[in-house]
């Protein structure tokens, strides 16, 4: 599929099961001008192919649909409308909000029943004949085991603008997310996985060039083989393998936050630019008995038929061209429910799900969830097959609820630290099944959600009526900035319990770019429209040594197993000791009362699972002591065993962490904050 040299010319090939007819009309280098309009001759099922001879790489082409102008059953065929390749991997020009990419006449008394005639080609981005050579095949991984995995959702222009040690030519780039100052920031962190906002090419949505705004955050997919060309830096395209390998290099994984849930063409009003003018019929989920309108469980205006054979086919070998030659190493899915419905609603084991999971070159990936989106039963946490991570937004919600000091919520956080278990715990499934994130691009940042109460998205023009409602956020006594100490201090002890909670729990890890840092958008809680300093991190931030405090919290959970098991922890008792592998006890050292609705202290004692293989370590315990009450109090430590010793390697109130041996039964927590202690050996009594 798509345009493929052979040295010879080139073969042509685009699925469309309802065209009557099939141009490849072929540009000027410049792609201004339309210098040659070839019927592909050749159909075989509903594939239209061709070959080209003489013709090179470099070659800038596009496609022109012949078949019915028919909205009320489904189809929008329009010649005029030059398409885009749905497999090109390269870009020659822009597309523009222009009335002509529109498939009828947009001031018509009909609206979108009436036929537009005039030609989109110099109003749209065209497809070009890639060289071969582009994309090698053949990438050495760095292979991070899950349970090893610390993830870093990072935007690639909000990253590296504002990054003083980046040149600035390199700032907004995929080449100045490599370079050497980042790279050392993300070993600081031990970061093992960088988590890329989308880099698929997309659109800026018309309203929003309408307001002066873009679309930041890149949820507008218009080519899933093509990366985004306002990232490129002085190498282009070969700048997007630069990174990988790169990153490859230092050890650290690059994943693709993607989106094959919809595309940049919306709803029945949005332009016609590829999908929708080579086969609107199978390439959308229309609405039963109205296929005028399209089934919209994304809220962007369409869903992407991935039920199709031809469009399952495209996003898998749009999967699979990531991986062979750009060298990523796994996919986060947008909305993945969409994903995953079928026509009797969602289904773990549906067709696309069973085709990734057999494939050969998919299934070796990190493949990761976002469990919900906006159709009938979205919210599918823990439902996903188990080769899934997912996205676990009850985690962040219940450690905000927390520290926040909700009633119940005590409760709800012991599930939390232990993998979420009643969540994920089937099927053979594993603690990494669970993302766990205090914040992610969509929301409140960190800073911001102890410094906030109620979102301030006035910036992004719609009367500060978008973002979510509900955040569990707490300002601590003043509505954004101030100059108090006594708040300040605050924010900051409770971002760092925040955080220590997050490395302390079983499951995966995901820190939010610009969170190890303090970073703000000033309350805006959907920066999604925000290409300006609100959504870009501020290196400046942190003044209150947060990174050396992130960075101790990732060395702390690398050096102990029992915080990142593979395998869930339900009390069992171990063979090997005849210990519990987890135990839960208050701060007198006796059962904890899970009944009490306003319990805000609490200690867990992590061991290996009693599940693990016998290979395993089973040495390794850490006690972690969390207590959000307002005074400090002594806990009472579990007696260690014989030539063993508690030693505190975190305290959240520490301004230098340094590991600190207790010597008697008790250790005192102060108020509002996160202790861990592990067990060393002190040797035999003298």
């Amino acid at each position: 599929m798509g345009a493929h040299h052979d040295g010879e010319g080139t073969n042509f090939a685009v699925f469309s099961a309802h065209a009557t007819k099939m141009d490849l009309c072929l540009f000027s280098g410049d792609g201004l001008t339309e210098t040659a309009r070839i019927s592909l001759p050749e159909r075989t099922g509903d594939i239209w192919h061709g070959h080209v001879a003489g013709l090179s790489p470099g070659t800038v082409y596009g496609y022109r649909a012949h078949g019915a102008y028919d909205p009320e059953r489904g189809h929008r065929f329009n010649a005029n409308k030059l398409l885009l390749d749905p497999y090109t991997r390269l870009l020659k020009g822009q597309f523009t909000d222009h009335p002509a990419t529109l498939g009828y006449e947009a001031r018509a008394a009909t609206e979108d029943l009436s036929f537009d005639p005039r030609d989109s080609a110099p109003h749209v981005a065209k497809s070009v004949v890639h060289d071969p050579a582009l994309f090698p095949t053949g990438v050495a991984r760095p292979g991070t085991a899950w349970e090893d995995t610390l993830i870093y959702e990072a935007h690639v222009k909000g990253l590296t603008q504002q990054n003083p040690g980046i040149p600035a030519p390199l700032r907004g780039t995929y080449e100045g997310l490599a370079t050497e100052p980042m790279l050392e920031h993300l070993h600081r962190l031990g970061v093992s996985a960088i988590e890329l906002m989308p880099v698929h090419a997309f659109l800026d949505d018309g309203f929003l060039l309408k307001r002066g705004l873009t679309n930041f955050w890149g949820y507008n997919t218009v080519g899933f083989f093509t990366p985004e060309p306002r990232y490129f830096g002085p190498r282009g395209l070969a700048g997007f393998r630069d990174m990988v390998r790169r990153f490859h290099t230092a050890g650290i994984e690059v994943i693709l936050d993607v989106v094959y849930n919809h595309t940049a063409e919306g709803d029945q009003r949005g332009p016609t630019l590829s999908f929708r003018g080579l086969d609107n019929a199978s390439y959308y989920r229309l609405l039963q008995g109205r296929p005028r309108y399209y089934v919209n469980d994304t809220g962007t205006g369409n869903t992407v038929n991935v039920a199709h054979p031809n469009v399952m086919r495209l996003v898998l070998d749009s999967l699979r061209f990531w991986v062979e030659c750009m060298g990523v190493d796994g996919f986060r899915f947008d909305l993945a429910t969409t994903l995953g419905r079928e026509q009797s609603g969602f289904a773990p084991g549906g067709g696309f799900f069973d085709a990734l999971r057999q494939d050969p070159v998919l299934a070796g990936v990190k493949l990761i969830a976002e469990p919900w989106d906006l159709g009938p039963g979205g919210y599918r946490l823990g439902e996903f097959p188990p080769e899934f991570a997912e996205w676990n937004d009850a985690y962040r919600d219940t450690v905000r609820r927390f520290w926040k000091g909700e009633a119940h919520s005590a409760q709800e956080l012991g599930a939390r630290l232990l993998g979420s278990a009643g969540e994920f715990d089937r099927a053979g499934r594993r603690a990494w099944s669970s993302v766990n994130f205090l914040a992610a691009h969509d929301g409140f940042t960190l800073a911001d959600v102890t410094a906030y109460t109620q979102r301030h998205n006035a910036a992004n023009l719609e009367n500060n009526q978008d973002g979510h409602h509900s955040n569990h956020s707490d300002n601590c006594g003043v509505e954004g900035p101030t100059t108090d100490p006594a708040i300040l201090a605050r924010r900051r002890r409770r971002q760092r319990n925040m955080l220590a909670t997050l490395f302390l729990s079983q499951g995966t890890p995901m820190l939010l770019a610009g969170d190890e840092m303090g970073n703000s958008q000033s309350g805006n809680n959907n920066a999604y429209c925000q290409d300006s300093p609100i959504a870009w991190v501020d290196w400046d931030a942190d003044h209150s040594g947060l990174k050396g405090f992130v960075a101790h919290l990732s060395a702390f959970r690398r050096a102990h197993p029992a915080l990142r098991q593979s395998r869930f922890l339900h009390g069992g008792v171990r063979p090997a000791d005849g210990l519990r592998d987890v135990e839960w006890v208050d701060f007198a050292g006796t059962a904890l009362n899970w009944r009490d609705p306003g319990l805000s202290s609490l200690c867990v004692l992590y061991r290996c699972s009693a599940e693990a293989p016998l290979a395993a370590d089973r040495e390794d315990s850490v006690f972690v002591i969390f207590n959000r009450a307002a005074e400090p109090a002594p806990v009472v430590l579990p007696v260690p065993p014989e030539g063993w010793k508690w030693m505190v390697g975190l305290d959240t109130t520490a301004d230098i962490q340094e590991p600190k041996l207790i010597t008697g039964t008790h250790v005192d927590v102060e108020s509002e904050a996160v202790m861990a202690l592990f067990l060393v050996d002190t040797g035999p009594p003298s």
